[in-house]
């Protein structure tokens, strides 16, 4: 039976770059204005990740103690045998220092064994769930691997937690932890929006010195003069001109901007009059992200991303590529129809509206996944015919990465982790599609292994 998923080639990553860190205490912590540039459709975060500092080292160990000391002056023993004979005594105490010697080397050897068999625990226990404890904290790129991860994802969607504003709460302690759980999943990562120093995960990329890539964001807003654009598009010029652009697949402008425009104006078409005014807006910020790249050197393909059925044509003829949120959740679609629903919903709304074009944008994926709980605020029992689990998340893996592999289908699984931002915002869903939950403990899933 012939696969339902469409065939499309891989864009090879580029190679690391090799420029210099800077120091990991400056990068996410600058506080900005309050706007709503958010990911998704969601409003700006209250949580705030933790100001861990990479460099916080465990204080030095007590010094031993001289193992060479003087003996007693004063031992009846000794006293009775050097009476007795000189010469007898002499040996005796030559044979005190050896044995004594011979008790302390075994002594070190048995503690060496079972500090080792000791650390040799820990460290398993610890790398079942968390972030990945690294064994040189003075170097991101010594991490323990978990083995339930497999690097069989061709992408993931992913946003700091503590990226929304004016919390800008993320800090590159927790984003290395974050690379180093990614970069064991899969190359590629998708951000949607710049603002609290997003871009700046390039630092942790090359912290860790993994093998990761990342289309970078500009989530710009409709009703603000280009505010959100501009100030996002001066943090990506920033981050590019600081770590190059060796992990740099491409600067997507926009998530969902056409889909939110003409919901705002109460139309359905995204060619109708409220869909060509939002592509009037978003087109001339696609043309100088352009222009930006050009002007530094750098030939990056651009592109939007927005829902499956809400592309504007003049809007992906102005894109090197196009990324489609594509959810079986929202269709009402069960968990067994899932896969199939997905690989026939892209190729058909999105691909061959790409290749009907003229430039033929290339298309993935943006979004892809299944919740795994919901919360009791706005919850909707009737959401679809297959509930939110970890059961049928795992369904849906089963179904779906393989087979998109092998027929070449780029996408972005959503989501790394849960958002509890999302669920006291919105409720419902919104707060869980993650691999893992919000603390980085990797929910109760198998991987496939197959290669992307």
């Amino acid at each position: 039976m012939p696969s339902l998923f469409a065939s499309q080639s891989q864009a090879a990553s580029p190679s690391p770059s090799l420029l210099p860190s800077a120091d990991n205490n400056n990068f996410f912590s600058v506080k900005q204005t309050r706007n709503n540039s958010q990911t998704g459709n969601h409003a700006p975060s209250p949580f705030s990740n933790s100001n861990s500092n990479l460099n916080n080292m465990p204080s030095d160990p007590a010094d031993y103690q001289n193992l060479e000391g003087s003996a007693p002056q004063t031992n009846s023993w000794l006293e009775r045998s050097q009476t007795s004979s000189g010469k007898r005594s002499k040996w005796i105490v030559i044979g005190s220092f050896l044995t004594l010697a011979v008790l302390v080397a075994v002594g070190v050897t048995v503690g060496v064994i079972l500090g080792k068999k000791n650390s040799s625990s820990s460290s398993s226990s610890s790398s079942t769930s968390g972030a990945p404890p690294g064994t040189n904290p003075n170097d991101p790129s010594n991490f323990q691997k978990n083995p339930a991860l497999v690097q069989s994802f061709y992408g993931l969607a992913y946003t700091p937690l503590g990226s929304q504003l004016p919390d800008c709460g993320n800090s590159l302690t927790e984003v290395i932890e974050d690379i180093q759980l990614i970069s064991q999943l899969t190359t590629r990562i998708r951000l949607y929006g710049a603002d609290c120093n997003q871009s700046s995960l390039l630092a942790a990329i090359q912290e860790t010195k993994v093998n990761v890539s990342v289309f970078l964001g500009n989530y710009p807003v409709a009703t603000d003069n280009g505010t959100a654009y501009e100030r996002q598009k001066g943090e990506i010029q920033t981050a590019l001109q600081t770590y190059g652009a060796g992990n740099v697949l491409g600067v997507t402008v926009g998530n969902e901007f056409i889909l939110d425009y003409i919901t705002q104006a109460g139309q359905t078409d995204p060619n109708g009059s409220a869909g060509n005014e939002a592509a009037a807006i978003l087109i001339p910020w696609i043309n100088d992200t352009r222009s930006m790249l050009s002007e530094m050197g750098l030939n990056l393909p651009v592109g939007t991303a927005d829902a499956g059925s809400y592309f504007n044509n003049q809007v992906l003829e102005a894109v090197d590529y196009g990324m489609a949120n594509v959810h079986p959740w929202f269709a009402n679609v069960s968990i067994d129809d899932a896969a199939a629903w997905t690989a026939e919903y892209f190729q058909t709304t999105d691909v061959d509206l790409a290749n009907s074009l003229t430039n033929k944008p290339k298309m993935s994926i943006a979004e892809t996944g299944w919740p795994t709980n919901t919360s009791t605020f706005n919850y909707a029992p009737n959401d679809g015919p297959s509930v939110a689990s970890v059961g049928n998340l795992q369904i849906f893996i089963d179904t779906f990465v393989c087979q998109a592999n092998a027929n070449g289908t780029e996408y972005f699984f959503f989501e790394f982790s849960d958002e509890p931002w999302k669920a006291v915002e919105y409720g419902g869903v919104e707060g869980y599609w993650g691999l893992f939950d919000s603390n980085k403990n990797f929910k109760n899933l198998t991987i496939p292994t197959c290669s992307t």
